[in-house]
């Protein structure tokens, strides 16, 4: 990290939370952070914050708002900004997961044309990852729901 972020911060301890099982304290701490950074806020703020707060929802549907919040926000991000959260970041990094998310997402839902369209855009970008956990993990998640599309399932699953 090369600058301290005070926001950021938040995010990761509210994160660290919800993977520790309390979901509902970090599904109110990153809704008390979303409305202090507002729709117009940080660009990467918005996106870490909204693609994390949609592993914490339960319905597809409120998942599919925040994860198009997610991509929203990266689509207004620099390097430059992601630069100064950390040296190692590109924006580009981001899609291959932001676009699985709403291809998972939508799966759920049922819209398969859609979910595919997304599993396509996250794949055609899975070049910038790197071969490692966050690279395996995305990629395992790409064939976990190109799996289950194939299937025509609409099952959460147990990971993605």
């Amino acid at each position: 990290m090369t600058q301290t972020d005070a926001t950021m911060a938040a995010i990761s301890e509210a994160v660290t939370l919800g993977r520790q099982g309390d979901s509902a304290t970090a599904r109110e701490r990153l809704t008390a952070l979303w409305e202090s950074i507002g729709a117009d806020g940080d660009p990467l703020h918005r996106c870490t914050l909204a693609h994390y707060l949609a592993d914490l929802c339960e319905h597809a549907a409120e998942s599919l708002t925040w994860d198009v919040r997610a991509l929203d926000a990266a689509d207004s991000l620099t390097d430059e900004r992601t630069q100064q959260h950390h040296a190692s970041l590109s924006v580009r990094g981001f899609y291959p997961s932001l676009h699985l998310n709403l291809a998972d997402n939508y799966r759920r839902l049922g819209a398969f044309e859609a979910a595919h369209r997304h599993l396509a855009a996250a794949e055609a970008r899975t070049e910038v990852l790197a071969d490692d956990g966050y690279g395996a993990g995305v990629r395992g998640g790409i064939d976990n729901v190109r799996r289950a599309l194939a299937e025509g399932s609409t099952e959460r699953l147990p990971t993605h």
